[in-house]
């Protein structure tokens, strides 16, 4: 990357991280601030994380039927709260490097709601942290930085820990 935040054309760069509460995302994060942070522009870095959507079938079946509007509602909730918690952290550890973060948060499927993100939001470097998993697993599982690898519209940084 060119000095001053400019990928080839003089362009700013818009540099999106992509963390969940993982050891791994936060370490991503924390490489970003320590070896990219004169890479970063005048635009605020994007700290983006994803609420997965919840799949409501073990409350129907602990509700025997359909789970009552209250309790979707809590679990919702909850979720949106520990998302923004997530956010709120990742602000204060990119304000002791001080660096300036934008925070987002989407509901939908990771991978999915990441690559979306990154082409409506006009991205030039997308950072993400690897679990680790080994090929087996990712084979039944999947992996979001995989997919991001391979469907995100710009360049991805996989950062292991």
């Amino acid at each position: 990357m060119a000095e001053g935040g400019d990928v080839g054309g003089g362009k700013p760069t818009r540099m999106m991280v992509a963390i969940d509460e993982s050891e791994y995302s936060r370490h991503a994060l924390e490489w970003v601030l320590a070896n990219l942070r004169e890479s970063l522009s005048s635009l605020p870095l994007i700290i983006f994380t994803v609420q997965p959507l919840t799949d409501f079938a073990y409350l129907t079946a602990a509700s025997l039927g359909s789970p009552p509007m209250e309790l979707i509602q809590s679990v919702q909730q909850h979720q949106k709260l520990a998302s923004l918690a997530l956010l709120e952290k990742a602000t204060e550890i990119c304000a002791q490097y001080g660096v300036a973060a934008e925070t987002i948060t989407e509901v939908g499927d990771p991978k999915e709601a990441i690559c979306e993100a990154v082409k409506k939001l006009n991205v030039n470097l997308l950072v993400v942290g690897s679990h680790g998993k080994g090929a087996l697993q990712r084979a039944f599982l999947g992996s979001v930085s995989n997919y991001c690898v391979h469907h995100a519209k710009c360049p991805v940084l996989v950062v292991k820990k």
